[in-house]
């Protein structure tokens, strides 16, 4: 990995004053049912637009002193987990290859990108740090993993714009429960479609986030949700390789992009989420705006919250891993003849049932994952190297190894349950089965346990001592008057 090359920084703010508008009421709004793309009545304010101006009103008249105390934590705790993955992934392959391209486009070094000495505009600042985001698989998971490209957003517009923690924090609560609407408004949908939730998703609750840091009128937001609407993309047909990462970089940078366009008077269809040929209707065809009604009343961090990832890899693989966990303890490898490993059939559609030929697809190879367990405990970022996919204890292990439908559960889409059973050679059986994965709000991870994570992801870029003052500042993030000191922290070098 080449040195790459810094800049000068450049503390300005660039973008429009802020709006004083307030939360308004939306009489209606939560009987709109959608079966499909409605028309708007002619000479009357159409019903489509319901939920942009709902948006657009709570993304700026939120007020962080109105936040439930468990929604300060919850985002905290988002910040912290966040930006260590961030490090982790900004020394990964995806990364190098995204900074290489950056450094060739020569843009503006104002903004910092995580874990490296490399600064950039704000757009290509955030392409990386949303990259280097989502590299490990190991970001935190809610609504699809929706939210994956917004702090990599916040971090470049923040700097930039100079934004105190305290809006950071606001920017973030308002990006989370607008990602959580979009999920809602079609849950089975977003769940049934080859579209991947944090590039489509991701790339308006990233634009929410920078709209809100550059303090956008009301009057503009509406505009930057449309703009995203065309923006918003990403198949789930590349996990497992670089692409994947991709979609939050992009979510990140089109996030930042979108908004800074619609700061300046740039114009998109206001129905642009409801309207005929409109984002709803592409993505997933049947919708509710009922979700919108009660932006600003129900948190749905407070309520859902999220799942903080236990190990760097596909979520949906967790549970197999936590039910190989138990069984290490209990049998001897060489005693093993066979591996069952149940999921349910949306789970299947992720996880591959063959061995992986590189690290990306290790990731969510169902073999490899319970294998590798079983011979060597949690698989880690040294599970997804080279040298551990040639492991020849692991793969023999492998070849033992059949996936098949979790029969009790192979309908669920919502959770992702696992059952792994083990035939040993003289017969017997031992099984064990897992519903909610480590890192849930079922099973959650300690205080102890989400500080190991960021010290060991830290560690992967810089040094203990500035690992240490980051970690002190994302866990109070919102008390502080400043952040200039929290930038140089970042960089390596």
């Amino acid at each position: 990995m080449g040195k790459d090359d810094d800049g000068n920084s450049l503390d300005r703010r660039v973008f429009l004053g802020a709006s004083t508008a307030t939360l308004l009421g939306l009489p209606g709004i939560s009987l709109a049912q959608q079966q499909g793309p409605s028309e708007p009545d002619k000479g009357s304010e159409p019903a489509t637009r319901a939920a942009s101006q709902a948006i657009a009103d709570f993304v700026t008249g939120f007020d962080l002193k109105s936040a439930p105390p468990i929604v300060i934590e919850r985002a905290r705790i988002a910040f912290v987990d966040t930006v260590g993955v961030m490090l982790a992934g900004s020394q990964s392959s995806p990364t190098d290859i995204v900074c290489d391209i950056i450094k060739l486009e020569g843009s503006a070094p104002v903004a910092t990108i995580v874990g490296r000495p490399l600064r950039a505009s704000p757009q290509l600042a955030a392409l990386a740090n949303g990259v280097a985001g989502h590299a490990m698989d190991f970001d935190l998971n809610t609504a699809t993993q929706s939210v994956t490209g917004v702090i990599p957003a916040i971090l470049p517009v923040a700097e930039t714009t100079g934004s105190t923690p305290s809006e950071m924090l606001a920017a973030f609560i308002v990006a989370a429960e607008i990602a959580a609407r979009l999920f809602r408004a079609a849950p089975q949908g977003w769940r049934n479609t080859s579209w991947h939730g944090t590039g489509t998703i991701g790339t308006t609750a990233a634009a929410i986030a920078s709209a809100r840091l550059m303090k956008l009128p009301a009057e503009k937001i509406p505009d930057v949700v449309g703009i995203t609407a065309s923006m918003a993309g990403g198949l789930n047909v590349n996990f497992g390789t670089m692409t994947k990462p991709l979609h939050s970089g992009r979510a990140a940078q089109q996030g930042v992009l979108a908004a800074m366009l619609g700061a300046r008077g740039f114009t998109a269809s206001h129905a642009a989420l409801e309207g005929r040929g409109g984002y709803f209707e592409r993505f997933v065809q049947k919708w509710t705006l009922e979700p919108f009604a009660d932006l600003g009343s129900r948190y749905d961090l407070a309520e859902m919250g999220y799942r903080l990832k236990a190990y760097p890899s596909g979520g949906l693989g967790h549970t197999t891993i936590d039910a190989a966990l138990e069984l290490r303890e209990l049998v001897v490898l060489d005693d093993i003849a066979r591996i069952d490993v149940a999921i349910t059939n949306f789970a299947a559609r992720r996880l591959t049932d063959k061995y992986p030929q590189t690290e990306e697809r290790a990731k969510f190879s169902g073999p490899y994952l319970a294998a590798y367990t079983l011979v060597h405990g949690a698989p880690m970022f040294a599970a997804f190297t080279d040298a551990a996919l040639h492991d020849e204890a692991v793969r023999s292990l492998a070849r033992k190894v059949s996936l098949a439908t979790y029969a009790e559960y192979a309908d669920l889409v919502e959770d992702s349950p696992a059952k792994v059973t083990i035939t040993l050679n003289d017969g017997r059986k031992i099984e064990r089965s897992k519903y909610y994965p480590s890192g849930t709000v079922q099973a959650p991870m300690s205080l102890a346990q989400i500080k190991a994570k960021f010290d060991i992801c830290a560690a992967q870029a810089i040094d203990n001592s500035a690992a240490g003052k980051i970690y002190a500042m994302l866990s109070t993030i919102g008390e502080q008057p400043s952040f200039a000191e929290f930038w140089p922290l970042l960089r390596k070098g």
